[in-house]
Parts: structure tokens; sequence; C-alpha cells
């Protein structure tokens, strides 16, 4: 490799193939949680505002417009973690030429799936939202967000893009700074365009596009300017069969797994839909705070899948090993941590997301995130080890999990939540999230690269064992 290459693949941000392991996974996750907390803050603000202002059919007109939303958000981050993957494994076997052709070929296969994504949703989106039992009377404020954010899907696919491949090289921080001025973006003009302009629901909509908008071209003007090792020459756009293929297996496993996650969560709300639109408002209050509560594992999530790739291109599996040990551990704290605060302020912050004093509102919004806080570390444990998964190469074994709940969505939307309504709602995830980490976890510590990494360190301690008798055996005769 040549010196300006080796240049070039210095860490542009925390080094996570060497030295101490902890210490630099949170130092590369803190910019990752603030950052989903500025990209939640985009449907949080949203959903106060038109709360407040709009009322709350219009916000239970959000709640049920939220499934085909996070199925697109799902998609869009799937594709852009999943193509990062492969920079990520190039980046940490130092092998420039492979790091650029694989963003050429991020951007290629990336803008073929947002165009035929664009066309699909104008033609499925409302029989999509009849699908889901959407109530009558806020099926047409529902289509109105949903279609003017689909319309400009691609937006949302070149931010995720961008920021996977920053992070894929280490640097975790400049797309926070980016998201916070669009953040700050969107509440400026959620307030012009709802409560001066009376733009409604689509007001809110259009502030989303808008500021992610912003995102993507300061995202492209750092690239140019301080991370042009990103930037592919005319050369690396050549077809390359294995490479395209290698590429779109792993950009669509993620998204595929991200999708069933979404669908199953669509499926769920379609059984909610049916319960009256006060538990449809206070369940969309609570999902916001839920979603809030899922930075701090989100951010882990993303830190696990960029250190797994790197080091697996390093071919570092001890490493790799201690990571995930890690991560577990964070997850344990920060799940104590989020389930004190949701007993004692639940029913405050569900009143202050929603703005309604209705009591099956309040009641029902707090209940849910009291028996769903403690069942955190299950999700993040889900979600770590299925992006190391999909990190070390596998592509097959994490959609398992997602069928499982797919699965357990249908069932419960189906059987449970007609006799039990709400309660099988509150239950149905945690049950769910625990029969997917038994297969994750079982997946993940008998995969025979990760077990390679035990078995070679129980080799080294036994020689180091053998050689500390050799020694002891050898001064005992010398006496």
């Amino acid at each position: 490799m040549s010196v300006s290459s080796q240049k070039l693949l210095k860490p542009s941000g925390v080094d996570l193939l060497q030295g101490p392991i902890f210490g630099p996974m949170i130092r590369f996750a803190l910019p990752l949680f603030l950052s989903s907390i500025f990209q939640q803050l985009y449907n949080t603000v949203d959903t106060v505002i038109v709360g407040h202002t709009l009322g709350e059919t219009a916000l239970a007109a959000m709640g049920a417009a939220t499934p085909a939303y996070d199925l697109l958000i799902g998609f869009a981050f799937g594709i852009g973690g999943g193509l990062s993957i492969v920079t990520a494994r190039s980046y940490g076997s130092k092998d420039e030429n492979l790091l650029k052709r694989s963003v050429a070929s991020s951007l290629v296969i990336g803008a073929v799936i947002t165009l035929v994504l664009t066309l699909l949703t104008r033609v499925i989106l409302v029989p999509f939202l009849k699908l889901l039992n959407t109530p009558p009377e806020i099926i047409g404020e529902a289509y109105q967000y949903v279609s003017t954010i689909t319309l400009f899907m691609g937006v949302m696919f070149a931010y995720n893009l961008c920021a996977g491949m920053m992070r894929a090289i280490g640097n975790s921080v400049m797309p926070l700074v980016f998201l916070i001025v669009s953040s700050l973006t969107n509440i400026v003009l959620d307030i012009l365009f709802i409560r001066h302009l009376n733009m409604g629901i689509i007001g809110a909509a259009a502030a989303t596009v808008i500021a992610q908008g912003l995102s993507v071209v300061l995202c492209l003007i750092y690239i140019v300017k301080k991370a042009r090792i990103l930037i592919p020459e005319k050369k690396h756009f050549v077809f390359d069969a294995d490479l395209y293929k290698e590429m779109t297996a792993q950009g669509l496993s993620m998204a595929l797994m991200h999708c069933l996650v979404s669908a199953g969560s669509a499926i769920l709300q379609a059984g909610i839909n049916n319960l009256g639109y006060l538990i449809i408002a206070g369940h969309t209050a609570a999902r916001k705070l839920y979603q809030l509560g899922m930075m701090l594992f989100s951010a882990m999530t993303q830190t696990v899948s960029t250190f797994v790739s790197q080091n697996r291109g390093a071919n570092q599996v001890g490493r790799i090993r201690k990571a995930m040990k890690s991560a577990y551990l964070y997850n344990a704290c920060a799940t104590f941590v989020i389930t004190v605060f949701m007993w004692i302020l639940a029913p405050f912050m569900v009143r202050l997301i929603s703005g309604s004093s209705e009591k099956v509102v309040l009641e029902n919004g707090a209940w849910y995130l009291r028996v769903v806080a403690p069942f955190y570390f299950v999700l993040g444990l889900v979600n770590c080890t299925r992006n190391a998964l999909q990190a070390i190469g596998q592509k097959v074994l994490p959609l398992w999990s997602s069928i499982i709940e797919l699965i357990g969505k249908i069932l419960f939307a189906a059987l449970f939540i007609p006799k039990y309504e709400y309660a099988a709602v509150i239950f149905c995830e945690p049950i769910i999230w625990c029969l997917m980490a038994v297969e994750l976890l079982l997946a993940f510590w008998r995969n025979p690269y990760i077990k390679a990494g035990r078995e070679k360190k129980i080799m080294e301690a036994a020689e180091t064992e053998q050689q500390g008798n050799s020694i002891l055996e050898k001064n005992e005769t010398q006496e």
C-alpha cells in the first residue's frame, strides 16, 4: 500500500481497531445517541405541535400513518447500514480500492432502489392504510402526511447512506452536527407551516422533508472537503458482479430485516386501530417516548455494527467477542436508568407529548411504558447480536429473528388483541423479544468464526500455563 493510501485510511474519528475496547465504543456511541435523539426529534416535534395545535384527531392520523413511515425509515436505514458494512470491512483491512468501489456500488444500488420504491408507494399507500383498518375519519389526513414524505424518499435514503459511510470510517460526530442543524430547522418550519401558514398535517411532513434535505447537503459538503476517501473515481464505477452481488445481498438483507420489524408493527397497529381513536392517541404518544428511550440502545447497536465490521476486516475475532460482552453490559445499565425514569414520570411525559387530558389516553400510555421499560435490555441484546451477525457476513440467520417477530405480531393481532384489547398490545413485544433473543444468541455464539476466537484464547491460555509450569519445573530442578 502506498504512503498516501496509508494516510487516507488513518482513523478519521474513533479508532476501533486497536487499543482499549469499551471506552472507544462509548465515545463512538455518544454522537450516535445524540444523532438518534435529534432524528427522533423530527417526529416528536411534529407530534407535539400537531397534538397541541390540530387536536387528537390529527394526532391519531399521524399515529395511523406511522407504520408506513416506519417501514420506509427502516428500509432506508437498513440499506444504508447494510451497504456501509462492506465499506467498514474494507476500511478495517486497509483496502482503499475496495473501499471506494464499495462506495460507488452503494450509490448505484441506492439510486435504483430509491426510484423503484418511490414509484411503488404511489400505488400502494391508500390500500396499505385501508389494510391497517385506519378509521375513515382520519384516513385522509394520514394519507396526506405519509404521501408527502414518500414523494421525497430519495432524501431519506441519501442521508442514511452518507451517514452510514462516514460511520464506516470511524466518524460518528459529523452526522450528529448536521442533524442538530437540520433538527432546529425542522422545529422552525413546523411552527411556521402548521401554526402560521395553517398547512395542517401536510406542514409537518413538509418540514421533515426540507430538514432532512438540509442534512444531506451538509453531509456532501463535508465529504468533499474532509473525507475524500469516500469519493470514488470513474474507474471505481466499473461493474463488478461479485461485489454488486455481495453488497446488494448485504443491503437488502438488513433492509428486509428492518422491514419485517416494521411490517410486524404495522400489523399490530391494525389491531390497535380497532380500539378507538383515544387508544390510538395514547399509544402514539407512548410509542414516541418509547422510541426516545430506544435511542440509548440504537446507538450501541450501530456502534457494534461498525466495530464488528472493521474488526472482521482486520480478522480480530478476540476484539469482537470482548466488544459484544461490553455492549451487553452497557444495555443492562441503560435499561436500569430508563426503567426508573419511566416508572416515575410516565404519566407526566404522556400528557406532555399528547397534549391530552383524557384519562384513557394518559393511563394506557403510562401503562405501556412501565411494562415495556424493563425489557429494553432484551431488545438491546437482540439488536446488537443481530447487527453483529450481519457484520461478520451472515445474511440469513439474522432474518429468522425478524420472521419470529412478524409471526408473533400476526398471532397477537389476530387472536389476543380482540380478546384482551390493549393489554395484549402491551405484552406482545416483550414476549416476542425474549424468543428472538434465544435464537440470536445461539446463532452468534455458536458461529464457527466466533467460536474459533474462543478456542484460540483457550489454546493461548493453555500454552501460557504450560510455559509457566516448565519454568517452575526448571527452577525446582536447579534448586
